[in-house]
């Protein structure tokens, strides 16, 4: 076998993209990763195709007789960057070795991780730092004002049962996204189940001014799902419509059959929750499963919301192979609907 089919025969077998730069500096072999991404570079000078400072700079050094070593670059584009990372080798008697790995993926979970780190501090930094606050002022000022002391010990509850609150759905989301994976198999009828959840959620409800209804089709069958989860989604979703949806208002719960929904590419059954709220900026829509975000920070937490429920919601969904779908408009309220697949 002559040396180019050795080499091109060699590069093939690499799964990742990978070059080879001749000593006169023109790309002498790629393979198809490589083609893929740089496009026919056969015999092209590796700056015309190349023109990352980071790898050029390295393979400028390996064709001069330096070392070589790792490089990473990212690359801006619609959508998120694409960031690689690459090795550039000498290949004695031919030049320099560039192979490369997208790693866009790993850079983005590690770029949620931060994030998700950072907001968890965020979140129980803010109530911690109220409870030392108080609990100085009780050891002095306070100490012998017993209205203040009573005052400053409901702040503190509340506090307290807020980070208590936040402890328990990061709990509750770690062990949603260590089932993901596993799709759950014993049969839910949705329509007691809502029953089950309105019944838990009316004194909560009345207590906001807000009536809860519930609408569903005669005779639907049943999904397969995991009852605890199904009911947190509904709980979620039904709470959150009745701390926004507004006193005096009606919060409905609508349950239907779908004949065939284009996603699912199945039948299904369709579960939405219905408020006639103040509405959601169309901005807000695509992030509001997003961990930790809010549409208004302020009011959340005085609602006592997490910022982790939808997150939830979401994940839960994904596990039982559903959707999830948001639709509102500013002064005419929300829909939250979920469809989960029949078969």
């Amino acid at each position: 076998m002559d040396q180019d089919r050795l080499i091109a025969s060699l590069l093939a077998a690499v799964p990742h993209p990978m070059l080879v730069v001749g000593d006169d500096a023109r790309i002498a072999w790629l393979n198809a990763p490589a083609r893929a991404i740089l496009g026919d570079a056969d015999g092209r000078h590796y700056l015309t195709v190349i023109r990352q400072p980071e790898p050029v700079a390295l393979l400028e050094r390996v064709l001069a007789g330096g070392e070589g070593g790792t490089t990473r670059w990212r690359l801006t584009g619609p959508g998120r960057d694409t960031v690689y990372r690459g090795l550039v080798a000498r290949v004695a008697g031919l030049g320099a070795s560039l192979a490369f790995q997208d790693v866009s993926d790993v850079e983005h979970a590690a770029d949620m991780r931060r994030d998700f780190v950072a907001n968890v501090s965020h979140e129980l930094r803010t109530p911690l730092t109220a409870l030392l606050g108080f609990i100085e002022t009780l050891r002095g000022a306070a100490r012998d004002d017993p209205a203040a002391r009573a005052r400053f010990l409901g702040i503190m509850e509340r506090e307290a049962l807020r980070m208590n609150r936040l402890v328990g759905d990061l709990l509750s989301l770690s062990r949603v996204e260590a089932e993901e994976r596993v799709r759950p198999r014993t049969q839910v009828e949705l329509a007691g189940l809502a029953r089950s959840v309105l019944a838990t959620l009316r004194g909560m409800a009345d207590a906001a001014q807000v009536t809860l209804t519930l609408d569903a089709e005669a005779d639907l069958p049943p999904v397969a799902g995991d009852l605890d989860q199904l009911t947190q989604v509904l709980h979620n979703l039904v709470e959150n419509a009745v701390k926004y949806g507004g006193s005096g208002k009606t919060v409905r719960v609508v349950l239907r059959r779908v004949a065939h929904d284009p996603v699912l590419r199945s039948p299904g059954l369709s579960l939405s929750v219905i408020d006639q709220g103040a509405g959601i900026d169309a901005i807000h829509l695509p992030r509001l499963t997003e961990r930790f975000y809010r549409v208004d920070t302020h009011r959340s937490r005085e609602q006592g919301g997490t910022g982790l429920g939808l997150a939830i919601v979401k994940h839960i969904i994904n596990r039982h192979r559903g959707r999830l779908k948001i639709s509102s408009e500013k002064g005419k309220g929300s829909v939250f609907e979920v469809v989960l697949p029949l078969i």
